[in-house]
C-alpha cells in the first residue's frame, strides 16, 4: 500500500483534531487530556502527544493524518511527526490574532526541519472579529508572493472543506514531483 504522511499543525483550538475527525475513515487515536494551563481559557481538552486518522484515496492507496499538539512545550512531537511527513498543512485560526506569533514559530520550525509541500489553512473564518487572509498572510512572515503556499479557508468541521484542503495539498505534492522529475 501507497501511504502519503500529512501532518496537520497549529496553535492551540486551530482545528487539527476537529480536521482529522472530519474525514478519518476509522476512529481517531488521540492523546487529549485535561488542559491544566493557559489552554483551559480556550479549551477543556487538548492534544498532548498527536491524533491518528486514515482516509483511502485510491486502491492501494492511502493518507495517514497526523495531528500536533498545539503547544510549544511538546514540540519535540512536531519534530518527530514532521521527519517522516510528505506534506502537512498549518491550520490558523483568524479571530486569535494573540495566537499569530505561535503559528509563525510552528511554520519556520517546519520549514527548517523539512522542505516538503505545504499549505495554510485558515480557520474560524466565520467569527466576526476574524483577520483577512491577506493579513494573516503578513503576520505570519510571508511577503513574497514566489514563495507563498496556498491559502485557503477551511472549515475543520465541513467534510468538503477538509476534502477541498486535501486536493490542494496533494497537488502541491504533484506539482513539487513533476518539479523534481523536470529538473532531472
Amino acid at each position: 500500500m501507497e501511504i502519503l504522511r500529512i501532518v496537520v499543525t497549529g496553535s492551540v483550538a486551530a482545528g487539527k483534531t476537529s480536521f482529522i475527525r472530519t474525514i478519518s475513515e476509522i476512529e481517531v487515536v488521540a492523546t487529549d487530556k485535561k488542559a491544566t494551563d493557559e489552554t483551559a481559557e480556550i479549551k477543556a481538552q487538548t492534544t498532548v502527544a498527536m491524533d491518528f486518522g486514515l482516509l483511502t484515496i485510491g486502491k492501494g492507496q492511502a493518507l495517514h493524518l497526523y495531528g500536533t499538539p498545539g503547544q510549544t512545550r511538546f514540540d519535540f512531537m512536531w519534530d518527530i511527526l514532521i521527519r517522516r511527513a510528505n506534506a502537512y498543512i498549518l491550520l490558523v485560526d483568524a479571530h486569535r490574532p494573540e495566537q499569530f506569533r505561535n503559528s509563525r514559530k510552528i511554520l519556520n520550525f517546519m520549514k527548517q526541519r523539512v522542505k516538503i509541500p505545504y499549505l495554510i489553512g485558515v480557520t474560524h473564518l466565520d467569527c466576526s472579529d476574524a483577520w483577512e487572509i491577506e493579513d494573516i498572510a503578513l503576520a505570519l512572515g510571508i511577503l513574497d508572493q514566489s514563495d507563498c503556499p496556498p491559502l485557503i479557508n477551511v472549515n475543520a468541521t465541513e467534510t468538503a472543506s477538509v476534502k477541498a484542503a486535501l486536493i490542494t495539498l496533494i497537488q502541491e505534492l504533484a506539482n513539487c514531483y513533476q518539479y523534481q522529475l523536470q529538473s532531472k
